[in-house]
């Protein structure tokens, strides 16, 4: 069983950004009105260490008590509210990586590129974004003016909420572009947060990443933090991709940047050599920490199936990729829930012999309707394989009807993927790039490159990071989501794909939080 930070955490201390509208007015209140108030209990580096759990822990799960139960933010399925599942939702489910046939509410609308203001998804991913940072905004407002005998981790621990707000800000930047901005200097029962433009949210960001990599900082540096535990790694990724994006989400060129910080990051962390390993069960092993001493994987969003139970996440992923005739005791599951497939066109991505291409294929390729759910006759498509709930050595894990398999955020394998597109945006040397590309090509098993296309670095990040949130953002920075110049099946709502409006570029702030707070000023396109 893991060792897990996430594992004890306070009820008195669990906090909530207000609900009605979650960014709308800031303020925080217990979840459960029964318990006792923070304040109360907060005594003690312990104490705070337990409120500081909870902003980890509102990664992982999308309740305090049980995988769905009483979740974090009422109005929303705790499924759907879960903060990976929310996030796989947006930035896969929208692209060529995943078609789901389920007829949940909108859900088909999220791979058709239609949605509204008012989308349940959409809701459930801004609302759990802008939760995180409620919740460690508060955590640094009050550890900062906490004056406790024996606090002697206070800077450490205000560092790591930081850099967690840190990493929903990224994901806020990506998603709704211009949003709403609040920090620990917001006081509690204002009218709401004022709206901050992209290019302006870059800056603070792109500031607030740097110190907290400055060698005043008292975040643990790269390799260095608890397992679970967010350290410098984590921030030079966020770092990193700020500057990746930068075109798109700041109107600048900082593939230079990227570029050294990528390098940066390789000499920090390692390849692992089994590319699957780190989608096992115990992909713990390969994190690297004071723990458990890995190589490649960053940070994790942890699961275990005993102590740390959702239906989002790495369960969401592995369940609703498995069903029908699959095997589920090959997947470490008691049963599967069916849905997700690959399109197509991302299967075609792969060569053959691609150890990445961990498939079930028994549906077929081609997927011809969406709309429908036989569980006896799933709708077509290849299921992917990738993500188990068994043990890197094939021995299973220790529970089967929720899995242990932890959510690889960052990889050290983006930071080669990034170098070799840098290098071929003319931001570093060819030579760089291309050792890059083949180094993660060796490893999948597939013939090493002579030279490479920017199309090239496109197609095996999908290869590559497929399943792990990046999908979205890369066919944007290459100009491909909403375009036509690459289609895959049920794109704009038709079989064989169609272009959409540019607008879809962005998800809209959603409709009741524009309603409720006069700061904020929806996406363009949007009513």
């Amino acid at each position: 069983m893991k060792k897990n930070i996430i594992l004890t955490f306070a009820a008195a201390a669990l906090l909530a950004v207000g609900t009605s509208s979650c960014v709308g007015d800031l303020n925080v209140t217990p979840i459960d009105p029964n318990t006792q108030l923070p304040e109360d209990v907060l005594n003690s580096q312990d104490a705070y260490n337990q409120l500081l759990a909870k902003c980890y822990q509102g990664l992982a799960c999308s309740a305090s008590d049980g995988p769905d139960s009483d979740p974090d933010i009422s109005g929303v399925n705790g499924g759907y509210g879960q903060y990976i599942r929310a996030m796989f939702h947006m930035e896969v489910l929208s692209t060529d990586e995943a078609v789901c046939c389920w007829n949940d509410q909108t859900l088909f609308d999220i791979h058709n590129l239609c949605w509204s203001t008012s989308d349940t998804f959409v809701a459930a991913a801004y609302y759990r974004v802008f939760f995180q940072v409620g919740l460690c905004n508060e955590f640094i407002r009050r550890a900062s003016g906490a004056e406790i005998e024996g606090f002697t981790k206070k800077d450490q621990f205000i560092a790591e909420a930081r850099a967690l707000r840190l990493l929903s800000y990224y994901h806020a930047i990506d998603l709704f572009g211009n949003v709403p901005f609040f920090t620990e200097e917001n006081s509690v029962g204002s009218e709401g947060p004022v709206q901050i433009s992209r290019a302006d949210l870059f800056e603070w960001m792109e500031k607030e990443a740097k110190d907290l990599l400055s060698s005043s900082s008292a975040l643990p540096a790269a390799g260095k933090s608890e397992y679970g535990r967010i350290d410098q790694g984590a921030v030079q990724m966020i770092l990193a991709k700020l500057y990746l994006n930068a075109e798109v989400w700041a109107g600048q060129n900082r593939y230079a940047d990227c570029a050294q910080l990528a390098k940066t990051i390789m000499g920090e962390y390692e390849l692992h050599s089994e590319y699957l390993d780190l989608f096992s069960a115990d992909n713990h092993l390969f994190t690297k920490n004071t723990t458990y001493n890995g190589d490649e994987i960053i940070f994790v969003v942890p699961q275990d199936g005993y102590n740390i139970r959702s239906y989002g996440a790495t369960n969401y992923i592995i369940f609703a990729s498995t069903g029908g005739k699959m095997d589920v005791n090959a997947m470490g599951i008691s049963s599967g829930w069916g849905g997700l497939s690959l399109t197509p066109q991302f299967v075609d991505l792969f060569e053959a012999g691609d150890k990445r291409a961990n498939f079930y294929t028994g549906y077929g390729k081609n997927i011809d309707q969406i709309n429908k759910f036989d569980p006896e006759d799933w709708e077509g498509g290849y299921k992917s394989m990738k993500f188990r709930n068994v043990n890197h050595d094939g021995t299973p894990a220790q529970y089967s009807s929720f899995v242990d398999t932890d959510f690889p955020v960052f990889r050290v394998a983006d930071a080669y993927l990034m170098l070799a597109e840098c290098a071929k945006r003319s931001a570093a040397s060819e030579a760089e790039g291309l050792e890059a590309l083949n180094a993660i090509r060796r490893r999948a098993g597939v013939a090493e490159k002579s030279s490479y296309t920017l199309q090239d670095v496109l197609d095996e990040r999908g290869r590559e990071l497929y399943h792990e949130l990046v999908r979205r953002q890369d066919l944007i920075r290459f100009g491909q989501f909403t375009t036509s110049e690459y289609l895959w099946a049920w794109k704009g709502g038709v079989k064989e794909g169609k272009a959409v409006d540019s607008k879809y570029n962005l998800y809209p702030l959603t409709s009741s939080d524009v309603n409720a707070n006069g700061n904020l000023e929806q996406n363009e396109g949007y009513k």
